[in-house]
């Protein structure tokens, strides 16, 4: 018969034992941890041209041509760590151009604030993000993942779509959110438009979206 135990949550950041290295190990044992399917490992700690290293790169295993550029991050997720995924993936997708690739940023807590940032960008950039709790139960630890954004395609917002709204303009924006904020968001729409140079913010009362000019 089975019993109840209540697991008990580890915050691994400001664990003495089980570091981002110990996560990183876990992963590459047994990648369908992350959710993503069946992976098949290319490299870690991948050397990149701008002097960084990427986590974790996977290939699918049944569709060779996908591939999944994977950072991971110890406690609440940062603009440092989205930053650095999109700039790895943007790398190994003009460098490997004839593979599909996905950016995947795993974090112990993707907050709200930056969860609302990154998914503007998920329509124009393939970008998962996956939230790990580490689970103690008596003398065993576990490892949870859930995918809270899943690479979904959904494209700019056209005029046509966009929901009548009172007139809206970045300094509203600016007056609403932090310089920080308004900062990531910036850097994030000069990868997009990498894309397409006529995508712009679309500033309303409501939502940040994304429109093309004509």
């Amino acid at each position: 018969m089975l019993t109840y135990v209540k697991p008990e949550r580890l915050i691994l950041k400001a664990h003495p034992e089980f570091n981002e290295k110990w996560v990183q190990a876990r992963i590459t044992e047994d990648p369908k941890l992350l959710g993503l399917g069946d992976l098949v490992l290319i490299q870690q700690e991948r050397i990149q041209p701008s002097g960084g290293r990427l986590d974790l790169l996977f290939q699918d295993a049944e569709d060779r041509k996908r591939r999944f550029e994977v950072e991971l991050q110890l406690g609440s997720i940062d603009e440092s760590h989205i930053i650095r995924t999109l700039e790895y993936w943007d790398i190994e997708r003009k460098r490997y151009p004839q593979y599909d690739h996905s950016a995947v940023i795993v974090a112990e807590d993707i907050t709200s604030r930056f969860l609302n940032i990154v998914s503007l960008f998920n329509g124009a950039i393939p970008l998962v993000a996956i939230q790990m709790q580490a689970m103690q139960i008596g003398g065993n630890v576990s490892l949870v993942f859930t995918t809270v954004m899943d690479a979904v395609t959904r494209g700019f917002v056209d005029e046509d779509e966009i929901v009548e709204a009172a007139p809206a303009n970045r300094a509203l924006w600016e007056s609403r959110a932090s310089a920080e904020t308004m900062g990531i968001a910036d850097q994030m729409l000069s990868i997009v438009k990498e894309f397409d140079s006529d995508l712009e913010f679309n500033y309303t009362r409501y939502y940040l979206g994304l429109i093309k000019n004509d």
